[in-house]
């Protein structure tokens, strides 16, 4: 071929192949441009930075954010895009009738790889690994087996009175200590109540702490920019971390073991995963993981739903007087409240309820990712976007909770007095990935606050006011300290509890 000829050639292939090029590029910033007009509305983003992700008290900023651009909104931060939802028929429409699209989580590098190995339920992804983990989980948290759990309840909640008559400066330490004594029970058999202060309750607390810290929107810049993984020694504290509380899991795991082995191991989730491991191809680190965070999520969570229930109490007094009505019309007081008397006692359910939405634990809820586009409206969200329920604004929905701001348990309760079916608010998550462990929680919330509410008249202590924005700043929120006086309203109450034990 002549040479010029096929000189000629060559760069018409390379003059054609960059217009190809350059119209192909075109082509992609035209339809994320298109796109970036179908999202929902949001702060304008930094071109190179995008939007600056709350590090304090996310919920809380989320929700000015929403009051400013409107009930759903989007924000950009490096890779990731954040679509932030404020109002909750927004979020049933889109977390729970598009809830197929939003099982899965979003990459977690921090919380989810490094700390938790990939190994944490509440952090896997869609996939095979999760679906075994939920299926082993529910198997023993349904509704039948865990009511057969509830006398390790009243006997922890009547604990908790006891503790109260002995120290009451320390209620929220009663709380942690009912909370760890019955999961620990219900997850590894533990025969008596365990402390708060044993030192595995304060190991496995202090791992949760970490993850609570770590899973925070924005807390590791790692998860918004992942090549930062590659940096000598930028992860290497939460390797640690991961190999502290993996050997914590093992441990208890492994205790579990020996008493099946001198056949003395009481009946518990962790006895009941060894024995089907091969049947829900569960790894001793799958395991390990998944006992050690029912029993972590368990505890922290309803602690401080307790504690909450408690503040009520205190800076709410006419809705505990409502409850204490009721109390001594059903129950009486020549003998403590039982789960028997749960579908009589309306007003605990909806005092209950209404502490859940006035300060929700999961303030912020947690992240799911769309597999798919999904359309609302106008919007889309796009195919791996991050998409949050903000608990926080969705409990301040005025459309369906009027006067938000206030303590109001009769919003509950119908004309007749049994609960709403009317609204519900989803404190426990949406969809796929709603909390399989919220009938224990349930059980746990309702009988402690039957049980201090039938024991006790709670108030505020005059000198010393209660906050009650005072919380701490972490995935599962808890009350800062607060005193309150317990005044029994039971006469001989100590013998009562102990010989009801």
């Amino acid at each position: 071929m002549n040479p010029h000829l096929e000189s000629s050639l060559s760069y018409w292939s390379l003059y054609l192949a960059a217009a190809v090029a350059v119209g192909f590029c075109a082509n992609s910033v035209r339809k994320n441009l298109a796109r970036r007009k179908s999202l929902p509305p949001g702060p304008p983003p930094h071109w190179l930075f995008g939007n600056e992700i709350p590090k304090e008290y996310p919920a809380r900023q989320f929700e000015k954010l929403t009051n400013e651009y409107g009930p759903i909104i989007s924000l950009q931060r490096g890779s990731n895009l954040w679509i932030i939802i404020g109002k909750n028929k927004i979020a049933i429409d889109i977390m729970e009738k598009e809830n197929a699209s939003l099982v899965d989580r979003p990459r977690s590098i921090a919380a989810g790889t490094v700390l938790s190995g990939n190994k944490r339920i509440l952090l896997v992804g869609q996939g095979k690994r999760y679906q075994k983990l939920r299926k082993a989980l529910q198997s023993q948290l349904n509704n039948k087996i865990v009511e057969t759990h509830e006398p390790v309840h009243e006997k922890a909640a009547r604990n908790v009175v006891l503790d109260i008559l002995d120290d009451p400066e320390q209620h929220q330490s009663a709380a942690k200590r009912y909370a760890a004594s019955v999961i620990m029970t219900l997850t590894y058999g533990k025969v008596t109540p365990t402390s708060y202060t044993d030192p595995e309750v304060q190991a496995v607390n202090k791992c949760l702490d970490r993850l609570g810290r770590a899973i925070r929107p924005g807390a590791y810049l790692v998860d918004s920019y992942p090549i930062l993984r590659f940096v000598p020694g930028h992860l290497s504290t939460l390797r640690q971390y991961h190999r502290e509380e993996l050997a914590l899991f093992r441990s208890q795991l492994d205790a579990v073991r020996q008493k099946m082995a001198a056949n003395v191991a009481q009946p518990c989730f962790a006895k009941y995963l060894i024995e089907r491991q091969e049947e829900y191809d569960l790894s001793d680190d799958e395991l390990a993981y998944l006992a050690g965070s029912m029993f972590g999520a368990g505890s922290d969570s309803t602690a401080s739903a307790i504690s909450i229930a408690v503040m009520a109490a205190a800076v709410f007094p006419e809705a505990q007087r409502r409850v204490q009505e009721q109390l001594d019309l059903i129950v009486g007081k020549d003998r403590a409240p039982s789960f028997s008397d749960m579908e009589d006692l309306t007003e605990v359910s909806a005092f209950v309820l209404e502490s859940y939405r006035w300060r929700p634990v999961s303030m912020g809820g947690f992240p799911h990712r769309a597999t798919k586009d999904i359309h609302y409206g106008e919007y889309i969200i796009p195919e791996g976007a991050i998409v949050i329920a903000n608990h926080w604004a969705l409990s301040r929905d005025s459309d369906v909770f009027p006067d938000p701001l206030k303590f109001k348990p009769e919003r509950w309760l119908t004309e007749q007095g049994t609960i709403t079916e009317d609204f519900k608010f989803y404190n426990f998550g949406f969809g796929r990935r709603v909390c399989p462990g919220q009938h224990v929680a349930n059980r746990s919330v309702y009988m402690n606050t039957a049980m201090l509410l039938w024991a006790f008249n709670i108030s505020q202590d005059p000198s010393s006011p209660i906050d009650t924005m005072a919380f701490t700043d972490s995935a599962n929120t808890h009350p800062l300290p607060f005193k309150v006086k317990f005044e029994p309203r039971v006469a001989g109450l100590r013998d009562l509890i102990l010989n009801s034990m």
